[in-house]
């Protein structure tokens, strides 16, 4: 049964009014009687920290929990759950779909075998910048993908684009030529089918595997958001980091909620919901350039090497994808047809 189908007739434990940013008294009447409180779960697969300190996904989760429970005076509440401890990260766009799971920062392109038009959430080249990126929300193609994702049974709350990079045991990777025979773990199907085209060999494995599968040299580099460059310790794995404020790689994953569990509740809390996921937006953007710094200083720090690509470079890795994993993309369907077009025009 939906969380939000029935209500709490506990006040909250000492753990949820830490994470939803509650003191107990809030959520307490004058008359002394514990106030039902709405309790949502977020899940997401990064590690968890603080509000303050940590990966940007598990702050934006605690951010919102807090921000929600305050402007609700305590009517919504939330408990967030990191490093995918409350649901594996494969089953969680299915379980939003069903109203099984509430919320969750998700990578929508992990969603692609599911609803194979997701996959334009991480299309190789398809955008280049943060700007480009961003710049999807107000254009056709930012409403033809929320629509997209609305009739998939699920609401965007909050935009969130990651920039990536690649990591190395080897040598610098910054050209298509780069990559040729060695053993890369792209992250997604669009960009294994550039990686193959490029030469190299290609490795299916979750962000969660990475450490151990470069450290025993299974793996010899991999492209991966920054965030997930720092959470899961890569620098202590590869001597080589390619990163720069452009990039072939750009990953949406925003915080996403179940639309029969949204629809399910009163419009006030609604709007509390959407307007705390909008109002954190710029919170997201700075904190996945911050994070984008830190990984390229923790390189540098460590003695190790950090590149920059270039637009040549760049030009070259778009041209292998404009070949490969945009044409599959668009022989999908004919709604991944109108994504790509809309992307391609924004």
């Amino acid at each position: 049964m939906p969380l939000i189908t029935r209500k709490s007739s506990r006040a909250l434990s000492r753990r949820q009014a830490l994470v939803t940013g509650l003191a107990i008294p809030a959520i307490v009447s004058s008359i002394g009687q514990a106030r039902a409180a709405t309790i949502l779960k977020i899940s997401h697969q990064a590690p968890g920290g603080t509000i303050d300190k940590g990966d940007i996904r598990d702050r934006m989760c605690l951010r919102f929990a807090a921000e929600i429970a305050k402007r609700s005076g305590g009517d919504l509440a939330a408990q967030v759950y990191p490093g995918a401890s409350l649901m594996k990260p494969q089953g969680q766009w299915s379980a939003m779909r069903k109203g099984a799971l509430d919320l969750s920062m998700y990578p929508i392109a992990a969603a692609g075998g599911e609803s194979p038009e997701a996959n334009i959430g991480l299309l190789p080249s398809i955008v280049s910048s943060y700007e480009d990126a961003y710049g999807w929300k107000g254009k056709p193609i930012g409403k033809a993908l929320t629509d997209y994702i609305a009739d998939k049974g699920i609401v965007v709350v909050s935009w969130l684009w990651l920039a990536g990079g690649i990591v190395s045991r080897n040598q610098k990777m910054i050209a298509p030529d780069d990559v040729k025979g060695f053993k890369l773990r792209g992250g997604s199907r669009e960009m294994d089918m550039v990686l193959k085209q490029a030469g190299a060999a290609v490795l299916s494995l979750p962000s969660t595997e990475l450490y151990t599968a470069m450290q025993t040299g299974a793996c010899d580099a991999a492209i991966t958001s920054a965030s997930s460059m720092q959470s899961f310790r890569l620098v202590e794995t590869a001597k080589h980091l390619s990163f720069g404020k452009k990039s072939f790689w750009y990953i949406f994953g925003p915080l996403l909620m179940s639309k029969i569990i949204f629809d399910g509740l009163p419009k006030m809390q609604q709007d509390i919901i959407m307007q705390a996921g909008a109002d954190m937006e710029t919170f997201g953007l700075e904190g996945a350039r911050a994070e984008d710094a830190a990984i390229i200083e923790t390189f540098k720090s460590a003695g190790l090497n950090a590149y920059d690509f270039d637009d040549a470079s760049l030009d070259k890795w778009k041209s292998i994808a404009r070949e490969t994993a945009w044409k599959d993309f668009a022989d999908k369907s004919e709604t991944a047809a109108r994504l790509l077009k809309l992307a391609t025009e924004s």
